[in-house]
Order: C-alpha cells, then sequence, then structure tokens
C-alpha cells in the first residue's frame, strides 16, 4: 500500500502541472501566473 502512494504522489503532481499548463494557453500566460501568484503572497504577507 505504502509503494502505490508514493508512486501516486509523482503522478499526481504531473497531472496538476500539466492541466495549470494547459490552462494558460502559452508560456506567458504561464509567467503572468506565476507574477500574480508572487504578487497575492507579497499582500498577503504585508
Amino acid at each position: 500500500m505504502q509503494k502505490m502512494s508514493i508512486k501516486t504522489i509523482p503522478a499526481l503532481i504531473v497531472l496538476a502541472v500539466s492541466m495549470m499548463l494547459t490552462a494558460c494557453n502559452t508560456f506567458e500566460g504561464v509567467g503572468k501566473d506565476i507574477q500574480g501568484g508572487g504578487r497575492a503572497i507579497e499582500r498577503a504577507a504585508h
């Protein structure tokens, strides 16, 4: 059971990343999304 979980976690990470990339449509969109996330973290920290 534990070995199955170890294999499942990386697969879920790859799936999540691929879904985020397809949602952005372009690499420029990915950069903007990451930048927007960084700004949101900065605002939350202040």
